[in-house]
């Protein structure tokens, strides 16, 4: 049996395993281990799974994971993220679309504490979306809001996803989380521009608030200014210091775990409660995440192995005769694709360990691809009839909302993503200019 049809059958094998429902690290890890011991006997297999082991052990970087999970899950645990979206509502309310503006704002601050999209959604479909629904805001144009602005939790750092890219890719995670500010940020102020314009031509969208809700003492307003700041201060606090080469990106997750927590005590909510929760989550989470990583790292050993990631070039640019760009659209298609029916972290880690070696065998730049990869991820969260985010809000949202509703809503902002994704494709500069100034520095 050649090995292209080896590593055809194993993938063929592994989304058939998927497809049953089996774990995600369950399925890939296993169809690695089963195929390293036919391959290779059994001193090759067991020595496979133990290599990738240790690989991930070693992997210093991975440190930041659960602190910056901690971290997320310390500040809306202790509702410290309730008071940011009080600030929006009071100092945004005045404005058409304030409220939904407000949210998106809201929502790149929880990515920035959080680093998952679940954690936006989750927070933004039980904190804004009541508030946006019982002020008279469009149920359709809301509901796309809050997805639109959950997906952007894997793209402003400290992004969870981008740590496993750099696992898999071996790059370096300071240079991605860098790497996705600008397109994140952009993304964001596209979402805001566009909520703004809408609502402006049809002022029934997003109505301004009653004098009534926004009128209290100018005392009141700057408390709430103040505590509604205090996650973005967490977050200079940890980023600063990594940014002017202060510190290391371990040492800076350390900070940014640690001023959450001072900040949950100072103002009296860290409960126990609180504490064993966000304990519990982060465990949790970041066991989820080793496993992938590990059963990722013994998948593509085998690939690699075979010479899997050769023969797929050699089909793609020399029988088929693709130019490098069309094969990239080609894998961005396919992220698309499975998204409709798998969540980030399992699109990753099935196809990495083609898809990376293969990019940069064509000369991309791997940095730049993993913001690709995220950004079309993103896209892949709201694309019906599967979608990830898709069901996240039919599962959060009030029964009024229906899943027709939140089907249509997510048109516009879909569109804004494709567009946000075409610029970062056609000028990479927005990727990598930032990681490049500051590691150049």
């Amino acid at each position: 049996m050649s090995y292209e049809v080896i590593a055809t059958l194993m993938f063929s094998t592994m989304m058939l395993m998927l497809l049953t429902g089996q774990r995600v690290f369950g399925a890939i890890g296993f169809i690695a281990v089963v195929a390293a011991l036919f391959l290779w006997g059994d001193k090759g297999g067991f020595d496979l799974g133990f290599a990738a082991a240790m690989k991930l052990m070693k992997w210093f970087p991975l440190l930041t994971l659960p602190m910056f999970i901690f971290m997320g899950y310390v500040l809306s645990e202790s509702k410290i993220a309730d008071d940011l979206y009080r600030m929006f509502h009071v100092w945004m309310g005045g404005l058409r679309g304030g409220l939904a503006i407000g949210t998106i704002g809201l929502m790149v601050l929880i990515s920035a504490m959080n680093g998952l999209s679940v954690a936006g959604m989750a927070i933004g479909a039980t904190i804004a979306l009541p508030e946006l629904l019982k002020r008279g805001y469009d149920k359709r144009m809301v509901t796309g809001v809050i997805q639109a602005g959950s997906s952007l939790g894997i793209l402003v750092p400290p992004s969870v996803v981008l740590v496993l890219y750099a696992m898999i890719a071996r790059q370096p995670v300071g240079q991605l989380w860098l790497a996705g500010i600008v397109p994140g940020l952009m993304m964001a102020t596209m979402f805001i521009v566009y909520i703004a314009v809408r609502c402006r031509l049809n002022p029934a969208l997003g109505p301004v608030l009653d004098d009534a809700d926004r009128d209290m003492p100018r005392a009141e307003k700057l408390r709430l200014l103040r505590a509604g700041l205090l996650p973005l201060v967490i977050f200079a606090t940890m980023m600063v210091p990594f940014v002017n080469g202060w510190t290391s990106l371990v040492e800076s997750s350390a900070i940014g775990a640690i001023t959450a927590f001072l900040a949950a005590v100072v103002k009296g909510r860290m409960t126990r409660e609180v504490f064993e929760n966000s304990v519990r989550n982060t465990l949790g989470i970041t066991c989820m995440f080793m496993w992938i990583i590990l059963a990722a790292l013994a998948f593509g050993a085998v690939f690699d192995g075979l010479g899997a990631v050769k023969a797929i070039e050699g089909l793609f640019t020399e029988k088929l005769n693709l130019s490098p760009w069309m094969i990239l659209i080609l894998m961005q298609l396919s992220f698309i694709l499975m998204g409709t029916f798998l969540d980030d972290t399992a699109m990753l880690v099935i196809v990495a360990p083609l898809y990376v070696p293969l990019v940069g065998g064509l000369g991309f730049d791997l940095i730049w691809y993993g913001i690709l990869y995220t950004i079309t991820t993103q896209i892949a969260y709201m694309t019906p009839p599967f979608g990830y985010n898709l069901f996240l809000m039919r599962a959060m949202a009030p029964p009024e909302i229906s899943l027709r509703d939140i089907y249509s809503s997510i048109t516009p902002f879909v569109l804004v993503m494709v567009f946000a994704l075409t610029l970062v494709m056609v000028f990479p500069g927005l990727a990598t200019w930032l990681p490049d100034y500051v590691y150049g520095k």
